[in-house]
């Protein structure tokens, strides 16, 4: 029988623990241009490779890495046997640094691409990724924007440059500037993968350098619309809330609306390891998992995935259009 456990979170309570395993196999040239971790604490001493001690090299994408750097932290805190050096990299370069054995886990923040999941067809090396957070691709406009929603479907069509004024979307007569994110980042990949089928923006478009450039273009300029992570939707720009389809209900991308997949543009943060890597390696997977591992994922401001969630109180959908 498994333990129940409740954790108040404020928002939230967590009620047990449990983890969906996702086996993903990718093919990648092997290539890491980014590192930035410390020393392990072990020196020159042998330890053993256990779930609870050795060494692994973890490579973990920008904006997670606060977060991950605490679940490490507690780890070893937890266990002393235990070394984890963390490096930075995008998630091409953590996914190539794995298959390339040049690190034992990799941390990312979107799905992985067509490409980057066909290890099978000429190196035989498979991988696991397990689901431990979620983040919503929130939908920013500028304050004075009278448009209140906006669906998926219109969001294709301004990205590739079918809808050009904001009468078809609601809002009064102007020109629409989307922004966009760099196209080969994690967030400029899921937004496509969520929003635009895959397909590549075609639009004339602001190119801007992250979510703090997108947001004051946005500011900036009545006729803009772009996309951020949850954590700079509250920071000045207009969030507005998404259909899946024009007609359906839009929604406001509140955390347990992402949690159960009822907004429809989100990203998942994963976990991948080789399923012949190191033990430490799933230890660590372990943890971060589990109750208490989740309960910094809430802490940092992402969604937790890995336990069952049930919320105390929720931000109610809003009509549809």
């Amino acid at each position: 029988m498994r333990r129940v456990a409740s954790l108040d979170f404020g928002y939230f309570v967590v009620r047990s623990a449990g983890l969906p395993s996702l086996p993903v196999a990718l093919l990648l040239t092997c290539a890491l241009c980014s590192s930035c971790g410390t020393p392990g604490k072990l020196g020159s001493q042998q330890v053993e490779d256990t779930q609870t001690s050795g060494r692994i090299s973890v490579v973990v994408t920008p904006e997670i890495r606060p977060l991950l750097e605490r679940e490490v932290a507690a780890f070893e805190a937890l266990y002393p046997q235990a070394s984890i050096t963390l490096q930075t990299g995008t998630t091409r370069e953590a996914v190539a640094a794995l298959f390339g054995k040049q690190s034992d886990l990799a941390v990312v923040g979107r799905e992985l691409e067509p490409e980057e999941r066909t290890v099978k067809v000429k190196g035989g090396m498979e991988l696991e990724g397990y689901r431990f957070a979620k983040d919503a691709l929130c939908v920013v406009v500028h304050p004075a924007n009278p448009a209140d929603h906006v669906s998926a479907e219109e969001l294709r069509q301004v990205y590739l440059g079918e809808a050009t004024s904001w009468d078809r979307l609601g809002g009064a007569k102007g020109v629409i500037e989307p922004v966009v994110q760099p196209l080969d980042g994690d967030i400029g990949v899921a937004f496509m993968q969520s929003a635009l089928g895959g397909e590549m923006p075609s639009a004339p478009a602001y190119r801007a350098a992250d979510d703090s450039a997108v947001v004051a273009r946005v500011r900036a300029t009545p006729g803009a619309i772009g996309f951020v992570s949850s954590h700079w939707a509250d920071r000045g720009a207009k969030a507005v809330p998404v259909s899946a389809l024009r007609g359906l209900p839009a929604v406001k991308a509140d955390p347990e609306a992402v949690y159960k997949g009822e907004y429809p543009l989100s990203r998942d943060f994963e976990l991948y390891v080789r399923a012949s890597g190191p033990r430490l390696a799933n230890g660590l997977i372990t943890y971060v998992t589990s109750l208490d591992g989740q309960k910094l994922v809430h802490e940092a401001g992402w969604v937790p995935t890995a336990v069952p969630v049930r919320f105390a109180r929720r931000s109610p959908m809003l009509s549809s259009h």
